[in-house]
């Protein structure tokens, strides 16, 4: 049977039932694996070349690389993405006040 999917109206991790705080955790997350992914895909590093060059080990990048996201920290993404000469900036926006039914 095939499976029936969907655009999000918003957060993926709140529909996916996380709290707020979470969804917004993971979503940090994820964005910061996006990039770092994205980096060593299009320079065609290959897994080796870069856990030298980010300073952890082959087995976490292929971890990077799949997708598993509960093994990374925000701190951790951030050095790695340092290492690979990246710049992050944080942005805060205040979100709007929730309607009290």
């Amino acid at each position: 049977m095939p499976v029936k999917v969907s655009r999000a109206r918003g957060s993926i991790f709140r529909e996916m039932g996380f709290s707020r705080p979470e969804a917004a955790h993971l979503l940090i997350r994820s964005e910061l694996m996006i990039q770092l992914r994205g980096h060593i895909q299009s320079t065609g590093m290959k897994q080796a070349e870069a856990a030298r060059l980010l300073h952890v080990t082959q087995p976490r990048i292929s971890a990077l690389m799949k997708g598993r996201i509960d093994l990374f920290s925000v701190d951790t993404l951030i050095s790695m993405l340092a290492r690979a000469g990246f710049r992050v900036r944080v942005a805060l926006t205040k979100s709007r006040p929730r309607r009290v039914a």
